[in-house]
């Protein structure tokens, strides 16, 4: 089948999270599947500076806000013949520095109403066909509330394509007033609370549930989370009345980019095997000397993410210095996000300069020294839709620390006698969010650590797991092909 996927980012070219990683990585599985997927994003700064040429196949000239966009569609060269990327382009909305959703002091773009639903209508665009081929798409798949405004432009043609929308994170919705509804020229018809009407103002990110043929969710447990009020962010009354039209299809990893037997990352390559165990560890230590913490044989434990409370850094925050007091333990933090928590973390790193290090920042090299050179991963997060992290942790032999939610309760299976005897186990669950039961579970982590027979047979058991995508790929394709 023919089909376009249309996000806001995706690795290499922009990333800010996993939805980058997913949307990178889920074409090239459907693609070794025989279905034949191409990628549409914005034209953003650094998109444009990460390919080597670009061929310009058309235009249109598309209604924004008391403006009319001419909106070009390039075609990017990439290295893979079998990769095809499109990009939309449109200078005053995203020729811009930085972040492709905020602006440099960390607020959203005033104009990301106007920017996404301008992207939305060039791609609904693309349902004729690419300008200049006779590829047409079978199935338009967007993802996240920035392309939630794709179906409903879709459902203005006919014959359309099928449209599939994507929820990565039901936090982020893409809410905005009434007055900005109006002045996107969007049908009034559409507002209305059967559609893109909710509390008070607007939703793209309910646009695509109620335009689309079909809505999926990144693991099966956040798909039931969902339709709870707990994790549903109000959005629970429309999941629930959506009923089968929303299911969960669990995220896989690109076993490629991330395979310790191959990372050019790593100080020292390691596979499962009699030595993998020994080359894990030359890359603990290289990652300890490298990051400033004092060599030890005592247990390193690693988080990457944004620092925000979702991510649960407020509780590692608030156990490290227990931690510290009562074990050997050391701690390396990698992210950045809440201004707050990133001082509450530098304080932290002076306190205790050998046992934590923190890089409020991002860095693809040290997430990846940090995932084969750590013993375990701390990843305590309040909601996890999927997760990403888990799964690298699990490829490269480093028991994650996990709350018992979405894609974690789906990935992690927590070590107990019985599944230390069955050989299931593969990490460390608790399933109340506190500090306290975060701190119980490491203490417990530390307590199998101490016995390597057991530690070496839950480190061997999640590296031999089938992460990557080729299950789901499969899944994607019956949805597609229904």
């Amino acid at each position: 089948m023919n089909i376009l996927f249309a996000a806001s980012e995706a690795f290499p070219h922009v990333k800010t999270g996993g939805l980058g990683d997913v949307v990178h990585s889920l074409p090239l599985a459907l693609n070794k599947q025989g279905d034949d997927v191409r990628l549409v994003l914005p034209a953003y700064r650094d998109v444009l500076a990460s390919v080597d040429s670009l061929k310009e196949l058309g235009y249109w000239d598309l209604p924004g806000i008391g403006v009319t966009h001419r909106a070009f569609i390039l075609q990017a060269h990439l290295q893979n013949p079998e990769e095809y990327l499109y990009l939309i382009d449109v200078p005053a909305l995203f020729d811009r520095a930085g972040n492709p959703y905020v602006n440099p002091q960390g607020f959203n773009w005033p104009d990301n109403a106007e920017r996404f639903s301008v992207f939305s209508r060039a791609v609904a665009q693309l349902a004729k066909g690419i300008p200049g081929t006779d590829w047409v798409p079978d199935v338009i798949h967007s993802h996240d509330w920035q392309t939630g405004l794709v179906p409903a432009f879709l459902s203005m043609s006919y014959p359309r394509p099928k449209s599939v929308f994507t929820i990565h994170n039901l936090a982020y919705d893409g809410h905005f007033p009434y007055e900005v509804f109006a002045s996107l020229t969007l049908p009034p018809e559409w507002w209305s609370s059967d559609l893109l009407e909710f509390h008070d103002g607007f939703s793209m990110l309910k646009s695509g549930m109620v335009f689309s043929d079909h809505i999926t969710t990144v693991s099966p447990t956040y798909a039931k989370e969902i339709s709870t009020p707990e994790f549903g962010y109000r959005f629970e009354g429309v999941l629930q009345h959506l009923g089968n039209k929303l299911s969960g299809i669990l995220n896989g990893i690109d076993t490629e980019i991330w395979n310790p037997e191959t990372d050019r990352h790593l100080t020292k390559n390691y596979k499962l095997d009699k030595n993998w165990q020994k080359n894990k560890l030359i890359n603990k230590q290289d990652l300890l000397v490298k990051t400033g913490l004092q060599k030890t044989s005592a247990p390193l434990l690693g988080f990457i993410g944004r620092l925000v409370e979702q991510k649960g850094i407020d509780l590692i925050i608030s156990m490290l210095p227990g931690l510290f007091e009562k074990t050997d333990i050391a701690v390396i933090i990698l992210g950045s996000g809440n201004a707050l928590f990133e001082e509450e973390l530098r304080l932290l790193a002076e306190k205790y300069p050998t046992r934590l290090a923190v890089h409020i920042c991002y860095s693809e090299e040290l997430a990846h020294k940090i995932e084969a050179g750590c013993d375990m991963f701390l990843m305590p997060s309040r909601f996890e839709p999927c997760g990403l992290n888990q799964m690298y942790s699990l490829r490269y032999g480093t028991p994650p620390i996990v709350n018992f939610t979405g894609g974690l309760a789906d990935t992690v299976i927590n070590t107990t006698a019985k599944t230390i005897k069955n050989k299931t186990a593969n990490g460390f669950v608790f399933d109340k969010v506190s500090v306290e039961a975060l701190l119980s579970t490491v203490k417990r982590a530390l307590k199998v650590y101490n016995k390597p027979e057991q530690w070496q047979q839950i480190c061997e058991t999640a590296m031999a797991q089938e992460l990557g995508w080729e299950t789901s790929a499969k899944k994607y394709q019956e949805l597609y092909q229904k």
